[in-house]
């Protein structure tokens, strides 16, 4: 979940390292550091506490033109945030970044007795797995770092440099990214592709147990048994100002209002409203295998799970002969489910290397079962193993709260689902409303936003001060609901939690008091007036009610009432979403809090 970036070539070093570690800084923001080396050998390591801003403040009493360097953006696991567990870590003429987790480094710490440590991190016993090796120069670097490699158990991207070699970068992952720039006269590494825009638009991905040598003319890849690999040359299709504000004052602001667009490149080409039909040409099934779906996992984490248990209540209304199942990544993966024939698996993650995710898609692979990935991220690890699968298209996400990519992950799914259903000959006047309302909803969503964005500012305004919340929804509108607690919690610290309407009498009525709001989605249906009814249930306990609702006629007397005004029905709740979104936002900026940057998280899970 760390941040990495590395250089070789003729610029300076420092000013490509500390501008690629703001852009990841979304990965982890509990420290940072560089490590750049002379033509003959000098380091010079700056490193610092918390943001890359602290980090810039040191750098400018030290800086340098040196051409190669390394660097890091810690997202802590072994260790408090401090300088000293800051990486780069050195061990003898060493220096090492890490990303991810070593689980057997108390083992390899006994094998490295001759190192006095610095810091409480196992990947500081990595750095003196590879010295050890190493020999003060008496082996290739490459060779020192694949030796220790052979040895660790875990996962790991790493970016290691000597004193002795201060032409060179040695790189490897296993189950964490690394993308290297390929440009002129320079070589440049990232944990993130967004860290060599502008830069470079060559790139390439780096696969699990694979090793390169960097230089800035040459890029060298082998695996770990010394089999040699020819790279593959990608390009990177983000732009620049993908990654920049735009003139928005966060991160999070930006990416919910870019939904419209953002959808727009989800369904491009994928959608005919006037047929009432959709093609997808990225799960690679034909018709006879579509067919013969009889069930579908969804395996996802934190609003990837929300969105496939959303999607799952969608595609079971015009598919009723596949069962869905919808499962949280981190527990299906340690369970021993019987997966039937006849299944097919939607692997759901946004940046496409969410390690539970991935480890998931691995295990279901080797029973044989067919895997579809619903990714965003161009080239990532999910998106490179899975047998066929659905990029979403939305651009970079940077604040760590996602929003544009549960909405395009939706659809996508809920398109994959239609497919299914034309496949097996569903009646299109059952499927063409669907159809239909897809097509619409990019405007419907630019419209809702207009419309909501300052009353909802208002609204927040009033709750900010609470301390918990309650989130309430029946059928679509209970994802829903899941989805706007965990972006209220994850982004103000507000403990909020979601319950199905029906569940209130089954415990969660008892917490209704003055300390908590509740927001109730009250989407126009079959089930309304249930949903009424539970609504009621809380006011009669003097709850303090926001109600999110497309119903006309909304008389009940709650304490505020956000009313979406739609033409669509089926997919009313996704609008309802855009509402959550920007209660989450609103909320977090009157408390003064880093809505981009949340305490605690990080936003590529790439460690368990």
């Amino acid at each position: 979940m760390c941040g990495i970036v590395g250089y070789v070539g003729n610029k300076n070093a420092q000013d490509f390292l500390v501008s690629g570690l703001k852009r990841l800084e979304y990965r982890g923001y509990d420290s940072a550091g560089i490590l750049t080396l002379s033509d003959d050998g000098k380091a010079t390591l700056i490193r610092a506490k918390g943001k890359i801003a602290n980090l810039e403040e040191k750098l400018a009493k030290l800086k340098r033109s040196d051409t190669i360097g390394i660097g890091h953006t810690r997202w802590a696991t072994h260790g408090e945030p401090s300088e000293r567990n800051a990486h780069p870590h050195q061990a003898g003429p060493i220096y090492l970044v890490h990303n991810g987790i070593i689980e057997n480094y108390k083992e390899l710490k006994k094998a490295t007795n001759g190192h006095e440590y610095q810091s409480e991190t196992d990947s500081e016993v990595l750095a003196a797995l590879i010295n050890s090796f190493y020999k003060d120069g008496s082996h290739p670097l490459i060779n020192a770092v694949v030796q220790a490699l052979k040895l660790v158990k875990g996962t790991y991207g790493i970016a290691v440099v000597s004193v002795l070699n201060p032409d060179e970068i040695v790189v490897a992952r296993s189950g964490s990214p690394l993308v290297i720039g390929v440009g002129h006269d320079e070589t440049l590494l990232a944990s993130d592709a967004s860290a060599l825009i502008g830069h470079t638009k060559q790139a390439i991905y780096l696969n699990d147990g694979e090793v390169a040598r960097l230089t800035k003319n040459s890029v060298e890849i082998k695996t770990l048994n010394a089999e040699p690999v020819s790279a593959k040359v990608e390009e990177i299709e983000t732009n620049l100002a993908a990654i920049q504000k735009g003139g928005y004052e966060h991160f999070l602001l930006k990416e919910i209002m870019e939904q419209p667009d953002s959808l727009v490149e989800t369904l491009r080409g994928r959608v005919n409203a006037e047929e009432g039909t959709v093609r997808l040409g990225g799960p690679g099934l034909k018709e006879a295998e579509l067919r013969k779906i009889k069930h579908l996992i969804i395996v996802g984490c934190g609003t990837a799970y929300h969105a496939g248990l959303l999607a799952g209540y969608y595609i079971e209304k015009f598919t009723p002969e596949i069962t869905i199942e919808t499962v949280i990544a981190s527990e299906y993966r340690y369970r021993q489910a019987y997966i039937p024939e006849n299944s097919v698996a939607l692997i759901v993650s946004q940046s496409g290397e969410t390690a539970d995710t991935l480890a998931c898609l691995r295990e279901i692979k080797q029973q044989g079962v067919k895997t579809i990935g619903i990714v965003n991220a161009i080239g990532s690890t999910i998106a490179r193993e899975v047998d066929g699968g659905t990029y979403v298209h939305v651009g970079p996400e940077i604040s760590v709260a996602s929003t544009k990519a549960f909405t395009s992950q939706v659809i996508a799914m809920v398109m994959f689902g239609l497919t299914i259903a034309q496949a097996k000959g569903v009646k299109r006047t059952i499927l063409k409303p669907y159809v239909e309302e897809i097509a619409k909803l990019p405007e419907e969503i630019r419209k809702v936003l207009g419309e909501a964005d300052q009353e909802v500012k208002t609204i927040a305004d009033k709750y900010n001060g609470y301390d918990h919340a309650v989130y309430l929804g029946r059928d679509t509108a209970y994802p829903i609901a899941m989805e706007g607690a965990l972006k209220l919690k994850e982004v103000s610290y507000i403990d909020a939690n979601a319950y199905a309407f029906g569940e209130l009498k089954h415990g969660p009525l008892a917490l209704i008091d003055d300390r908590f709001f509740e927001v109730a989605f009250l989407p126009e249906g079959e089930l309304y007036e249930k949903a009424v009814s539970n609504v009621q249930e809380v006011l009669a306990r003097n709850g303090h009610v926001i109600a999110v609702t497309n119903v006309p006629r909304f008389d009940l007397h709650v304490e505020n009432v956000v009313k979406i005004t739609t033409t669509l029905t089926i997919f009313a709740p996704i609008l309802m979403n855009l509402v959550s979104q920007l209660l989450a936002y609103y909320v977090t900026v009157a408390k003064g809090y880093n809505v981009d940057q949340p305490r605690n998280l990080a936003k590529s899970v790439t460690v368990e």
